[in-house]
């Protein structure tokens, strides 16, 4: 360097005063790109996870700042002990009680990234079907760390749990949290999982007719209630039926997460179809949709709820009924 007395501003500026000048005052991007990072492969990485895309996710220390972009994601991390250290969330993150109180950056389809960044996290926990891919890349290619979380059966959710548990340094309450949510599962799959089966339509949304096919985690919880998904040989994941199939297949049962916690609007329209054995036996069945429809450790309470629609089901089959 030649000259630079002080601050007299003369020769050469160097590239960290340069940083250090583009950092004053600027928005949340650029802030971001001022703050240090160390080179790649400076330090020894001691805490590794492995996330639902197979990659390895490395932190050389318990996350402290964690973004958390979808409602079932901060509610993993509150069920590993986590819940104090999420600094920004999105829309529609309601549970435990806490979570509404955590700023939001968007919703989980639409990620306002200035405030992201803004947040400074040192873990960004994505939902790898849900968020928009080119954001994620961005926020990689700016050296954030993101851990893509996409459980798709209830061995992927005590997976996802016992994996943010390694990276915030809550092991021990993230593996009993995970068994409890097994050993809840396992006692329901060993109660129901062999009882007559019940032809069943789920509907997940009503305009248009959503339901699920049976490698969807809804699925799975059908099988293993004894239920049989009149839409679960369908390739589509979440398959679109018109009413007419739905009223020609004359399910056993219809039952709905309905569009709130404590409304079961979907299903009045089916009770005018007087015809069909689910309105005919009054086997209409509404669980809320936060226990069955998000990839949550709650989902067994959903599960349970299922199975005992289901017996329900069962019981009010006449003496002409299949078995």
């Amino acid at each position: 360097m030649t000259g630079g007395a002080g601050g007299s501003g003369w020769g050469p500026v160097p590239a960290d005063a340069r940083a250090r000048r583009r950092c004053v005052a600027g928005p949340a991007l650029a802030l971001w790109l001022c703050l240090p990072f160390a080179p790649a492969g400076a330090s020894a990485q001691d805490i590794v996870a492995i996330d639902d895309r197979d990659r390895s996710v490395q932190l050389a220390k318990p996350a402290q700042r964690i973004v958390s972009l979808a409602p079932h994601l901060t509610e993993l991390l509150f069920a590993v002990g986590a819940g104090d250290r999420i600094v920004a969330t999105v829309a529609h993150a309601d549970f435990p009680a806490a979570a509404r109180e955590i700023p939001r950056i968007g919703t989980a389809t639409q990620l306002d990234l200035e405030r992201l960044l803004a947040a400074r996290p040192d873990l960004v926990i994505a939902w790898d079907s849900g968020n928009p891919r080119s954001p994620l890349e961005r926020l990689e290619r700016l050296g954030l760390t993101v851990y893509y979380s996409e459980p798709s059966d209830f061995a992927g959710i005590a997976d996802d749990l016992r994996r943010l548990g390694r990276l915030t340094g809550s092991d021990d309450l993230a593996e009993r949290t995970a068994q409890d949510f097994e050993d809840a599962i396992n006692a329901l799959r060993v109660r129901y999982s062999e009882r007559p089966p019940v032809t069943l339509f789920y509907q997940v949304w009503d305009r248009p007719l959503m339901t699920v096919n049976d490698t969807h985690l809804i699925g799975e919880a059908i099988r293993l209630c004894g239920g049989r998904n009149i839409f679960g040989d369908l390739e589509a994941l979440v398959p679109r039926p018109g009413k007419e199939t739905v009223l020609a297949s004359d399910p056993e049962a219809i039952v709905s997460g309905g569009p709130g916690e404590d409304r079961q609007d979907w299903l009045e329209p089916w009770a005018k179809w007087t015809s069909l054995t689910a309105v005919r036996r009054d086997n209409l069945f509404f669980i809320p949709p936060s226990l069955i429809q998000r990839h949550t450790p709650r989902i067994a309470r959903g599960t349970r709820m299922l199975c005992e629609a289901l017996e329900t089901a069962r019981s009010r089959r006449g003496p002409e009924a299949p078995p």
